[in-house]
């Protein structure tokens, strides 16, 4: 059952940090899931941070999910994928990577949640539930009521994304997310372990 803590890597907003640093942060405060995000770098180095990554967190108890990139995922032997609305399709993908690779789904309504979790996902994110300034979106918060009527729909596990902070997590748990993902609130923290030390410990 995939739960907890899901750190989204981020260096656009900040640059004290690596992919790789925070990565390792993150797996050190016990965060057993982590994407890997960035639009804007080459393949060539996207797969060597994905590799380097791999080769630090613990196997089979820690998770590595890239974005948008089943190919670099496949490459690099990363634990999964994660997708956007827009990119390759779910079940395409799970063939693509197989069965025992997590392929999880974004969406940002109930009917896009259903459709992820038809289309095969292993687990469905929605967002964003608060504002958020990670990442520009052209609609509004979905907020806790959506998230509560998406978890009484799906059965895959459930995904929590977008300015979800150490306060306002106690919320969204009881909103019913088996999983939190989180980027600003760790990565452009002063002490990113620390941050997500203090959110795992919320979770528990």
């Amino acid at each position: 059952m995939l739960q907890g803590i899901y750190l989204i890597t981020d260096v656009e907003g900040q640059d004290r940090y690596s992919h790789v640093e925070l990565a390792d942060a993150a797996y050190r405060a016990g965060i057993q899931m982590v994407q890997y995000r960035d639009k804007r770098r080459s393949d060539r180095k996207v797969l060597a941070e994905i590799r380097e990554i791999m080769n630090l967190k613990s196997k089979g108890s820690q998770l590595l999910v890239v974005n948008d990139r089943p190919d670099l995922a496949k490459v690099g032997g990363a634990d999964g994928v994660h997708l956007g609305q827009d990119d390759l399709p779910i079940s395409e993908v799970k063939q693509f990577l197989g069965e025992e690779v997590i392929v999880g789904g974004t969406s940002a309504s109930l009917e896009e949640a259903r459709q992820v979790e038809r289309a095969g996902a292993d687990y469905v994110a929605l967002g964003h539930i608060f504002e958020s300034s990670t990442k520009e979106k052209q609609y509004a918060p979905r907020g806790l009521d959506t998230l509560r009527r998406v978890r009484q729909e799906v059965e895959v596990p459930l995904v929590a994304i977008g300015g979800i902070t150490l306060k306002n997590a106690p919320q969204v748990i009881d909103a019913g997310a088996d999983i939190i993902a989180v980027s600003s609130a760790i990565c452009r923290a002063e002490n990113p372990e620390q941050a997500a030390a203090e959110l795992v410990e919320s979770f528990q």
